[in-house]
């Protein structure tokens, strides 16, 4: 069995698109994920996979804590930057975010979640935190952000 064979197959299943963001310190990252999921309503659990090379994989750790920006149609240009892992001072360059402290939240998503880090699994070539959301926040409503075949959709 090839990962390229598994990537053909999982890529016909659509997935929906957000960004993982941590504060560090003071150090501001993002990452384009499309492994998002709900693991648990009681207590309310999410968990994302993190390519253990990404810059974003140590920050997270360090951080504890992470927010998700669910993105909408309309942001497949934010996708795509924190897709290409952007060097950290470029990172936030033309990106518009939410006021607040602590992780960035993208302006525009069409929901928001904060969490605090419960768990971390390596798993062959990433590893996949499990989270507690400690808040979730609905968007404007408006439709998702997908990835299928390769390439970013709307439904």
């Amino acid at each position: 069995m090839r990962g390229e064979d598994l990537r053909a197959v999982m890529g016909r299943f659509p997935t929906g698109v957000a960004v993982v963001t941590v504060d560090a310190s003071g150090q501001r990252l993002g990452l384009t994920v499309g492994s998002l999921v709900t693991l648990s309503l009681e207590p309310p659990l999410v968990g994302f996979s993190v390519s253990q090379q990404a810059a974003l994989h140590e920050l997270l750790r360090e951080a504890g804590g992470f927010a998700v920006s669910l993105l909408a149609a309309d942001q497949e240009a934010v996708a795509q930057h924190f897709a290409r892992g952007v060097p950290p001072i470029a990172m936030w360059s033309g990106v518009e975010v939410e006021p607040g402290d602590g992780p960035p939240l993208l302006a525009g998503a069409t929901g928001w979640l904060r969490g605090e880090l419960r768990s971390a699994t390596e798993a062959g070539t990433h590893t996949f935190f499990a989270g507690e959301v400690t808040e979730a926040l609905a968007g404007p409503g408006s439709a998702p952000l997908l990835r299928l075949e390769g390439g970013y959709r709307s439904p």
